[in-house]
């Protein structure tokens, strides 16, 4: 089976791409969850919504993506309709890739990562998956 790459050629097939990468993510995220790697479970949720975002944005522009990891922008460029609170939750989730990928901002990040408030942010990811999924589901 060839080994298929999001930006090589057929926009439709990085949809199917990105889906399964998120559904792959979504798992590790509920695994570091459960072992109480909180920092690096949002870390993962980010990556969750990021890669829905970028089959959102394939699906309805057919085109490839911008390699770029700020939710938001994503959001805007797929023409999702969001309500003013879930763009606040999507730039809230976009701040947990640069807070566990970065030094000067983990320690901080870590300390505020505790079950309760990872738990509340799982939660949050978990139905923005469920929302954007069932709009990549339509037609």
């Amino acid at each position: 089976m060839e080994e298929f790459h999001p930006d090589s050629g057929d926009y439709r097939k990085s949809i199917t791409f990105w889906i399964e990468s998120s559904d792959r993510d979504f798992q590790t995220m509920m695994n570091l969850f459960n072992s109480h790697d909180y920092t690096w479970s949002l870390f993962l949720g980010h990556l969750v919504i990021e890669k829905l975002l970028k089959a959102l944005v394939a699906k309805t522009t057919g085109d490839y993506p911008k390699p770029i990891h700020d939710l938001t922008r994503l959001a805007v460029t797929g023409q999702l309709n969001c309500t003013s609170g879930q763009l606040d939750m999507l730039d809230m989730i976009t701040t947990f890739n640069i807070n566990a990928r970065y030094e000067d901002y983990r320690l901080e990040f870590y300390r505020r990562c505790d079950r309760e408030f990872t738990e509340y942010w799982i939660n949050q990811i978990t139905i923005l998956r469920q929302w954007i999924k069932s709009l990549l589901s339509n037609s």
